[in-house]
């Protein structure tokens, strides 16, 4: 029997073909039918046009793809003989607005996608405002972004060499203080519990101390065996850098080093949306995979029972929040205000060049790659993180969500686990 749905409340628009076999579900079509191309629209622009052209490929995500964009042309401009040192002043600035970026989009995957559709597929509706939860800590954490990308979405502050901001004290203890109310929400909304305890844990057995709305979804999947569904292939990626990632793969207890020349495309039938695959493999990107990459010990300690299942999946994003948190702290605390924002003072003019540009975004690893013939863009590809997580495949296996799905009884519990990789058309088919 094949049953064609629709999924809903995500960002762009997504279709699922269910084929079910005896009550359980055989086989899934993911399909993302329309295509919008940026990337044809950079070919002939000046290099330059990436830093605001690319951010439109997302309202959610923009700052990531600025960002990678950012990275592409610096080391284009490194290929080609041109010395690019970026201040630790500006690298910290980089990474505290997409920390910003990151809580805000975990947050609403939490409180508009993970948290209504669990009580609404379990019918244990609990009558909270859960949208107004995403609200106030998205809208506090962006304001802390804004402070030095200017405007969210769609800033354009971060340009080769830099930054082109110039905060003063007064800018950083106001971020300071935003950052300290989205941590009480931490602690009083979300898991009722002190930031720092939260922080100590290392291990399962603290686990049911955790309250809130995390520990209420901590529960309804425990209760309801949540933590033996979703399984995957029990493999992960990593391309970008941070201080709580590193570039590797995971591969059960071993992590190894990538490359980012072995990531390649292939068409899909059905779909515009691309495959994505390292050494002709599929890998799971995104918060768990960073996780599993850098070792975090409680979701070592949490996969270490479970696996790759929905709980830990839904678990190690909602934890990247805390570690997101602590991580924005630790950035404004350190931030050296007398270095120079932006090492480049001159406009950079390079004929030929070409560049790789990697950021750990909220849904994983995403990359810019650009060529650039005679002063313009002669190729410029994105590799986002759902064609990582949300390809059909390939002849010899499924992707990472098709993979997670089967064996689901309803279409239901299959698109909950299908939402727990975090559905971003717009990305998938920029």
């Amino acid at each position: 029997m094949k049953i064609k749905q629709l999924i809903e409340k995500i960002e762009g628009e997504a279709e699922l073909d269910f084929i079910f076999e005896n009550g359980k579900v055989e086989d899934v079509q993911i399909n993302f039918g329309f295509y919008r191309g940026i990337e044809d629209i950079l070919v002939k622009k000046d290099p330059r046009d990436a830093l605001v052209i690319t951010p439109r490929v997302c309202g959610i995500c923009n700052h990531a793809h600025l960002l990678a964009a950012v990275r592409a042309l610096e080391e284009g401009y490194s290929h080609a003989g041109v010395e690019v040192n970026i201040s630790s002043k500006a690298n910290d600035i980089r990474e505290f607005t997409l920390a910003c970026e990151l809580i805000q989009n975990h947050t609403k995957w939490f409180y508009m996608t993970i948290l209504p559709q669990l009580e609404k597929l379990l019918k244990e509706q609990s009558g909270e405002n859960h949208a107004l939860k995403a609200s106030f800590l998205s809208s506090k954490i962006t304001k802390a972004l804004a402070i030095f990308a200017g405007q969210w979405p769609h800033s354009s502050y971060a340009v080769p060499g830099g930054v082109t901001c110039d905060p003063t004290y007064v800018d950083v203890m106001q971020a300071q203080s935003l950052i300290e109310e989205c941590i009480r929400f931490f602690e009083q909304m979300m898991t009722e519990m002190s930031f720092e305890n939260y922080l100590a844990q290392s291990s399962l057995s603290s686990l049911h101390k955790i309250g809130g709305d995390f520990g209420r979804v901590l529960q309804l999947m425990g209760m309801n065996e949540m933590a033996q569904k979703g399984y995957s292939y029990d493999r992960f990626i990593v391309f970008g850098t941070c201080m709580f990632s590193k570039p590797g793969k995971s591969l059960a207890t071993t992590v190894s080093n990538v490359d980012v020349r072995y990531v390649e495309e292939s068409l899909q039938e059905g779909s515009v949306a691309k495959a994505v695959h390292y050494k002709q493999k599929f890998y799971e990107v995104g918060p768990l995979a960073r996780a599993m990459v850098a070792k975090e010990p409680l979701i070592k300690s949490l996969h270490k029972r479970y696996k790759d299942s929905l709980l830990t999946r839904v678990f190690a994003r909602v934890h990247e929040i805390a570690l997101l948190l602590d991580y924005s702290k630790q950035l404004l605390h350190h931030l050296v205000l007398d270095e120079p924002s932006c090492t480049l003072p001159k406009a950079v003019e390079l004929s030929d060049f070409e560049g790789v540009g990697v950021v750990e975004a909220a849904r994983g690893s995403l990359i810019h790659k650009t060529s650039v013939k005679e002063g313009k863009i002669a190729n410029y590809e994105i590799i986002v993180p759902t064609q990582w997580n949300l390809s059909n495949g390939s002849q010899t296996e499924k992707g990472i969500a098709t993979k997670a799905m089967l064996g689901s009884t309803t279409t239901q519990e299959a698109s909950f686990i299908f939402k727990a990789f975090d559905v971003c058309s717009v990305c998938t088919t920029q």
